[in-house]
């Protein structure tokens, strides 16, 4: 809907290659927001070829496309939130603070987790 409210005049095929979908798809789509009342097609009365049509958001999919950005931000932010707690208990259990979190701190070397012992003193089961 984004596109369609930006650049009005795309064809639908210009449309589906912009959104990455198939011709057919996106001609079903845009006849699904058509009957829904979110879009009105009108074709160019100036144009030579009578085949090219002008896509708008009407009101109500004006209003369909702010409600649907806003549960995009909110469901952004709650993962943004739910990222920045799993590095805060990352951070915490790694005992660092965020300053020594340098590429070079978190190389395999000279990060410390687990067992220390050599790869096939771990299979064989013998302790160093």
């Amino acid at each position: 809907m984004r596109l369609l409210s930006e650049r009005p005049t795309l064809s639908q095929r210009q449309l589906a290659r912009e959104l990455g979908m198939s011709l057919g798809k996106t001609n079903y789509c845009l006849r699904a927001l058509i009957e829904k009342g979110w879009v009105k097609m009108g074709n160019f009365r100036s144009s030579a070829k009578k085949s090219d049509y002008a896509y708008a958001l009407t009101t109500a999919g004006l209003r369909a496309k702010a409600s649907a950005t806003l549960r995009f931000l909110h469901r952004k932010q709650a993962e943004y939130v739910a990222i920045e707690a799993e590095i805060a208990r990352l951070r915490a259990e790694l005992a660092v603070t965020p300053s020594a979190l340098t590429p070079s701190a978190l190389t395999p070397s000279a990060v410390k987790v687990g067992d220390q012992r050599a790869p096939s003193a771990r299979r064989s089961g013998s302790l160093p």
